[in-house]
Formats: C-alpha cells, structure tokens, sequence
C-alpha cells in the first residue's frame, strides 16, 4: 500500500497552494468527505465535534456545516480554545461561518467546563478533530480530558470517527502518551505512515482514504512544500553546525569552482574551502574575501595532491568536486583516488568521466553520492543515448540511480531527480540559464544543502532553488542573465520558503 508521511503531505499541501489551490479548498473538501462518512455511520441524531484550533479543527467545522444543513441532524461543536486562538486563516473562516449555519458552538477553557458539559453523553456520534498530524509530546489539558471523554463515549457503544489520525497518536509510528479509540478513521490523499503500525491498528478502527483534490504535480514536481522539509539552521548553532563545504576543481578554468563555493555559501553553508589547483588559486581567492583557498599542487589536479586532500576531506562534511577541472589523465586518475576517502559527495561536470560501474560498486554502502549530469554526461556514464522522449528518460533515470545506488540530478528542460525508489520532476528555470556557470551553482547549493539533509531532499530542493532563483534573475537581465546574477538571487528564494 502506498503512504506517505506526515511532513511530505504538508509539503503537499503546501506545493498546491503554489500552484493555485487554496488551502481553504482543500480543507472544504476534506470536511465534506467527512460529513459523508458520518451520514454512512449514523442516518440521523447528535453529531458532536470536538476541534483542536489546528487545521483538522477546521475539517472538523467544514463537516459540521454540512450537515447542519441536513433535516435529521443536530450538530454541537466543542472548540478546545478560543475562536481567536484558532491556529490558520482558513480554520478561523470556516469556524466563523458556523454561526451563520445553526450549529451550536461551545469554547472550552478549562478541563474542568468539559468534564461539566453534558454534549458528550447527549451525541449520538462523535467526531474527533483534536488533532492531526502535528501532534508532539505530552499531550496538555483541556485535550487531554477531551481524549478521555471522547473515549468514555466509545467505549459505551456510541461510535466515534476519527479525522485524518486518531487524535494522540504518532502520526510516524512512534511512542505516544494516549490517543483515541476510533471506530473509523478518515484520512485524506494517502494512507499516513503512522497508521500503518500493529500498535495503530488498536485505535484507527476501519481506515478510509479519501481524496480532496489534490493537484498531481503538487506530488510529482519540487515545489515550496519541499523546501519546508528541509532542516532549519538553529537559534544556537555554532560555526560549522549549517555545514563544511569542500570544492574540489579547477585548473583549466577559475570560474566554475568560484562560482560553487559563492553557491554554497549563499544558501547558508558555514564554511566553503576550495581546494584548486596552483595556476587558478589566487583567481578563484579573488573572487570573494568569503572564499578559504587551499593551493594545490601543480596545474590540474594530480595524484600529488593525495599528500594533503584526505585530512583535508576529512574536516568537512561534504565533497563537491569536477566544476572546471578538465579531463586529463592525471585528474581522473586522482579523481578516482579521492572518491573512497568521502563520506557524502556530490559529483559534476568533469568528475563525471571518471566514473565507471565498477567503481560504483566499490563505493556502495561506504559514501552516499549526488550526480548532477546534463544529457550528455548521462549518455557517458550509461553508456548509452540519453532518451529525448520524457516517460523514458525519468525511467532511464530511475532505474540508474537504482542500479547504482546514487541520487541522480538529470538537468534539463525538465530536471528529473531520483534515488531508484522515489522520483520528483522540477520545472524551475529558463532558457536564460544555459549561460556557463549556472550548472557550478547548482552543484554549490546541492552540497550545502546536502550536508544537513538526506541526498534525495537536498538535490530536489537544490534543482528547485537554483531554477527559482533563475526566474528571478531572468525577470531582469533576460537573456543577458550571468551565472553570478543567478548567485544573488539564492537568498531570496531561500527566505522566501522560511528556511533561511
């Protein structure tokens, strides 16, 4: 069976209000499915809600309005809170609106005015709406006797529909203090992973998934919601603790690993090294007073420097190497010798050449690897035509990434990104963007966000960024844009989605 957690359906959620579907949309169609689902389980009588002041209270406030409007059906709802302590916009309108519908409302400040109400021994059936997904911790008061009382009710033969999760429960699986006993449980979009659990069954009763609307691409394509997942930086963090970033590049050309590091360091890494070869190191120190320059040895890469490049991997968090390095022979050659000292990297551009199935292998299970190729670079690493038809080039994809145990980054048009088990698309971007350097940005902002995050998640949302903040830089330099004016535009975007 198919599920998600409870984070990526909040990403969800959160993707369709980017694309256009109004949260207040989502949250009328997931109440109506539970107005149907108490109409299946009891023809008429006394529906009691009892909300939480989160979205699933809204839910719940959605459902009461609609049956209100049935002959047959009275409807009573318990806010635990206050109407102005309502958490989101849309469950304060929809609570607004009961007013307006014959529903009698009654606000809860205190266990002790719960434990007084006779609401719950007059229902007929009961809906629990305290929480949903974003349940934590010990559950607190007036909830907490809410819970009991709704279970007292259960518990006397009165059925009781739960919506989204039985309210306490972990909606991961986890340990929990108490949680309700549902006879029915009414989730939306996808079964919740939480759900899923032996110990869960004792409390969902009969799950029902029902669908809301959701847009597909809000699942399928990289959106805002995504970001969100990303981990946030703390209040007392110290240097170092948002990342350590090492560029491994250049020596044909200073740009690209410049423009890598300044990547890096512009979406919130700490510490950003570039490792460079002699000929290109006071270039590429020139370029930001911000950047830690390490010279290496000769012009290109070489097997020289294995002297200093192990201790020096080993001090940082995440390896991103290939931007401007070159083919020679040499640099390949090194290019394999450092790839069993790193624990996560991500893999670009030139670095690409030197990668073959048997090394794979050897890697496997001991470095978790990113690769960012173009079509062509994908046709070198396959050994065979990078499909130009879009179904067979995400299964192209899919089933490489799989074979090979890596995360792959599939620029394009359309970036495809996929770890072998799940598959996201991302349609940020512009033409503007095929101007040199912008691909030595997107390897900067993989490998930032790689070192906080899971290789999947850092290279959807990375592909994301670096085409977001293109648009932004397109709006004004057209297609005039520079890598650099790409670069200036990261923050933006990452403040935007509330990450930064």
């Amino acid at each position: 069976m198919k599920y998600i957690s409870s984070l990526r359906m909040k990403a969800i959620d959160r993707n369709c209000a980017y694309l256009g579907l109004l949260p207040l949309q989502l949250m009328e169609n997931a109440g109506a499915a539970v107005a149907r689902s108490v109409r299946e389980r009891l023809g008429n009588g006394k529906v009691l809600f009892v909300a939480g002041r989160g979205n699933n209270g809204g839910d719940a406030f959605v459902a009461a309005r609609h049956l209100a409007g049935i002959p047959g059906y009275a409807v009573r709802v318990i806010l635990l809170g206050k109407g102005s302590d309502i958490g989101s916009e849309e469950a304060f309108h929809n609570f607004s609106l009961l007013r307006f519908s014959r529903v009698k409302t009654l606000e809860i400040r205190d266990s002790n005015q719960l434990t007084a109400s006779e609401w719950f021994s007059e229902a007929d059936l009961l809906v629990d709406a305290v929480f949903g997904t974003g349940v934590k911790g010990k559950i607190k008061e007036p909830e907490s006797t809410a819970i009991e009382l709704i279970n007292k009710e259960g518990k006397a033969g009165k059925t009781v529909i739960a919506v989204d999760i039985p309210s306490g429960l972990d909606p991961e699986g986890g340990d929990f203090d108490k949680a309700v006993y549902a006879d029915l449980t009414v989730t939306f979009h996808r079964m919740k992973a939480g759900l899923l659990t032996e110990k869960a069954k004792e409390y969902t009763g009969t799950i029902k998934v029902e669908e809301i609307g959701v847009c597909a691409d809000a699942e399928h394509y990289v959106g805002p919601g995504d970001l969100q997942m990303l981990r946030k930086r703390k209040f007392d963090a110290h240097k170092g603790n948002a990342g350590r970033i090492l560029i491994i590049g250049g020596g044909p050309y200073s740009g690209a690993p410049a423009l890598a590091a300044l990547a890096a360091l512009k979406t919130g890494a700490d510490l950003v090294t570039a490792a460079v070869p002699e000929s290109v190191a006071r270039t590429v120190a020139s370029y930001s007073p911000d950047l830690i320059v390490r010279k290496l040895s000769s012009n290109v890469l070489c097997p020289e420097d294995m002297s200093t490049l192990p201790d020096l991997i080993n001090s940082h968090d995440v390896v991103v190497m290939g931007m401007g390095l070159g083919r020679a022979t040499e640099t390949l050659e090194t290019v394999r010798k450092i790839l069993p000292f790193c624990r996560k990297m991500v893999l670009d551009a030139d670095a690409l050449s030197a990668l073959s199935g048997v090394l794979f292998e050897t890697l496997a299970g001991n470095c978790e690897i990113i690769v960012t190729p173009h079509g062509g670079e994908f046709a070198l690493l396959r050994g065979v035509e990078t499909p130009e038809d879009h179904d067979a080039r995400e299964k192209a994809v899919r089933e490489f990434s799989e074979e090979k145990g890596v995360v792959t980054l599939l620029k394009g048009k359309t970036d495809i990104i996929s770890d072998g088990k799940q598959t996201l698309l991302n349609r940020t971007g512009n033409p503007g963007m095929t101007v040199g350097g912008t691909g030595d940005v997107l390897a900067g902002i993989t490998g930032a966000l790689f070192s906080r995050n899971p290789a999947f998640l850092s290279a959807a949302c990375a592909a994301f960024i670096n085409g977001s903040a293109g648009d932004l830089a397109f709006e004004k330099s057209g297609n005039a844009l520079l890598a650099t004016d790409v670069l200036e535009k990261i923050p933006e975007i990452i403040r935007e989605a509330g990450i930064g």
